[in-house]
């Protein structure tokens, strides 16, 4: 089967977003993926993984629009003033999360009752932040995403699964993040995982993360890319059934 993308456009937090949709053509009704970018927005690595999600496990994805009209931030320094709101008010990220999920949920070519999400980088973290929000999905996944949420007391109301990929090394997230995480996970007896890959930096899943020229900071690593969409394949195939 071929797998077909479009455009799909949803209102979020008094933005018009655009995101990227891609589909097995002829398909019933399948699980759906929501695929949170980058902070800096949806780019190629973000469309990249939907498609993959499509083509590799006959998945509905969505890659979600973060700044609104589909843009891409190239400067950190400019990326960094927009995410602080998301990054303090609960209710602005939620929307942010909750309006895509709507979206692909009432897609026919998704069975709205097998939905997860994942994300990379500020878009795992968003993806923890749709789970705490007490959405109805059966995985958050965060590849190289901090940990630092809006509201960590909400983790009772998470209904799904929870599974951080991190870089042992990743100086954006050091081990004081990490355990807080794990606090505030089991204090809402969450099934959550944590895997940590030895050597590895921030953005190891983004190839084009070399090229920022921040080698101390972001380092693409192939082999931690690797395994680490193998643990989210094994955790999708789990809650999906």
């Amino acid at each position: 089967m071929a797998v077909r993308t479009e455009q799909l456009h949803y209102e979020a937090d008094g933005l018009s977003m655009v995101g990227h949709l891609a589909w097995n053509e002829g398909a019933g009704p399948q699980p759906g993926v929501l695929v949170f970018p980058e902070a800096f927005g949806l780019g190629d690595h973000a469309k990249g993984r939907a498609e993959r999600l499509a083509s590799e496990f006959g998945y509905v994805a969505l890659a979600c629009d973060l700044h609104g009209n589909g843009a891409v931030i190239d400067a950190l320094e400019e990326v960094l003033p927009l995410l602080q709101p998301l990054r303090t008010e609960a209710a602005k990220v939620r929307d942010r999360v909750r309006q895509p999920l709507a979206a692909l949920a009432a897609r026919p070519e998704v069975d709205a009752g097998r939905i997860a999400a994942i994300g990379f980088c500020f878009g795992g973290t968003m993806a923890f932040e749709l789970a705490l929000s007490g959405a109805d999905i059966k995985a958050a996944i965060g590849f190289h995403s901090g940990l630092e949420v809006t509201s960590p007391q909400d983790a009772r109301a998470i209904k799904g699964k929870v599974l951080a990929l991190l870089g042992a090394d990743d100086p954006g997230i050091p081990p004081e993040q990490r355990a807080a995480f794990e606090s505030f996970m089991r204090e809402g007896g969450v099934d959550w995982q944590m895997h940590l890959y030895g050597g590895v930096l921030h953005s190891f899943t983004a190839p084009e993360a070399d090229a920022r020229g921040m080698p101390e900071f972001l380092r693409y690593d192939a082999v931690a890319d690797a395994r680490s969409w193998k643990q989210m394949a094994a955790l999708l195939e789990e809650v999906f059934g």
